[in-house]
């Protein structure tokens, strides 16, 4: 016979607290699982093993221009649908999508500030919104942000993230955008005034091939991907395997395609550096 009786036990139930959206990220690189605070504390760049997120165009706006200094050129332009683009989603419903996902007319930002007090003409490509390609829109922004430049003789800094390259859903008229910037470039490069091309993951296709590739200075982002087409597609054309690293930042400077790697930390300064030392 037992001493005591069968001890009696109350099962409490304790609702599991849910864990906020957002609250952790995982490093693309080093799988790494951060807390996503550090992260924007640090600029978005993991503290772990230094990969660089993207940013989007007013993130890298607020990076690198003085504060309250910007203002932007032709916010409220926008795409029209030359080609009736019609696939599993009309070209329409694309735009009418990344518009409300980003709060942006098109993939990019254009307009004036000052970088340490000097003025400057700057353009930044958005990856988010079709993959920062570029179509009549993006194309018509760069050029006439350009031109002011060159009007006005202001130093001109474009930093481009677009995995996307000229936009398909435009046809011909995308494509024309790569002659028109260049076009555009030429003439502020008579005018002998600075152009700085930042090169940023990823930046890809007919944006490499034009606006991105012609900086007096190309200065691009650690282990960005860079070129026109993509490490897979190349491979399955020439059926050679490529090498390591390919396309990857730290390769192209030794192959001399880029002429500087810079921190993202240190990009201010560089930049502001540099545009003193081209007058």
């Amino acid at each position: 016979m037992a001493l005591f009786g069968k001890p009696k036990y109350t099962i409490v139930r304790v609702k599991k607290k849910e864990m906020p959206e957002g609250l952790w990220t995982k490093c693309s690189e080093c799988s790494e699982t951060l807390y996503s605070k550090s992260i924007e504390e640090n600029q978005k760049v993991c503290p772990k093993c230094g990969c660089h997120f993207s940013l989007s165009a007013y993130e890298r706006i607020h990076m690198l221009l003085d504060k309250d200094t910007f203002q932007e050129y032709d916010k409220d332009m926008l795409s029209a649908d030359p080609l009736d683009f019609k696939g599993p989603k009309t070209y329409k419903d694309k735009l009418m999508q990344d518009q409300l996902a980003t709060g942006l007319k098109d993939a990019v930002v254009s307009g004036e500030g000052l970088l340490d007090g000097k003025k400057v003409i700057a353009i930044v490509t958005d990856s988010r919104f079709i993959m920062g390609s570029m179509g009549s829109v993006v194309g018509e922004k760069i050029t006439r942000a350009i031109e002011i430049a060159t009007k006005n003789k202001l130093a001109l800094v474009i930093v481009s993230g677009s995995g996307g390259g000229a936009r398909m859903y435009e046809g011909m008229l995308s494509l024309m955008q790569m002659a028109k910037t260049c076009a555009a470039l030429e003439y502020h490069r008579k005018a002998k005034l600075p152009y700085i091309s930042v090169l940023t993951n990823p930046t890809m296709g007919g944006v490499m091939a034009s606006f991105a590739g012609v900086g007096d200075i190309i200065i691009a982002e650690p282990r960005a991907l860079i070129g026109f087409a993509g490490p897979r597609v190349i491979e399955q054309t020439i059926r050679q395997k490529l090498p390591a690293g390919f396309q990857r930042s730290e390769f192209l400077l030794e192959h001399g395609l880029i002429d500087m790697i810079v921190q993202r930390k240190n990009l201010k300064t560089t930049l502001s550096q540099l545009l003193d030392y081209l007058g």
